[in-house]
């Protein structure tokens, strides 16, 4: 199972610890990231191309022009189904986790949960009995950590805004 993850950036640079998020990266399995830069202002991009430099798996997306949460989703989906032969897509938007909170925890906490969100979201799909697009597939990374009662230091962060 190819599992793709989306992950919208906007003004990280202090957010984004280079080497920490390459080694954490490079141990996932079967997974493509997208980091989408969403016209950051900082130096999100050249940061973010540092890790696709160190990653096989990391793609980037540069977004000249700012845009709302769910386009800069579909334009990393859009990205992603054109390069890729993934079964499952999903997102995450840095700018609704609290602030200060290194990115690197986040990719290892996909990295320590990855069989558990590929499981649920495939069960969660299967519950609806449809076959969806992939647009109607992509579904929030975090939310499913959530659901799953992960423990982990970057859900409880993220739930206690």
């Amino acid at each position: 199972m190819k599992l793709g993850i989306i992950i919208i950036c906007y003004n990280n640079e202090n957010d984004i610890d280079i080497s920490h998020c390459a080694k954490y990266l490079n141990k996932l399995k079967d997974i493509e990231i997208c980091l989408v830069n969403n016209n950051s202002k900082d130096n999100t991009y050249n940061i973010l191309e540092e890790i696709k430099e160190q990653c096989v798996n990391v793609s980037i997306v540069d977004i000249k022009r700012f845009k709302s949460g769910n386009s800069a989703v579909k334009a990393g989906a859009r990205f992603m189904s054109n390069q890729f032969s993934l079964k499952y897509l999903g997102y995450i938007n840095t700018n609704s986790l609290i602030k200060y909170q290194d990115l690197s925890l986040l990719f290892k906490a996909i990295r320590d949960n990855q069989v558990d969100i590929l499981n649920y979201n495939q069960s969660f799909l299967n519950k609806k009995g449809i076959r969806l697009t992939m647009f109607q597939s992509l579904f929030p990374v975090m939310d499913y950590l959530a659901k799953m009662n992960i423990e982990n230091h970057y859900t409880n962060l993220n739930h206690q805004q």
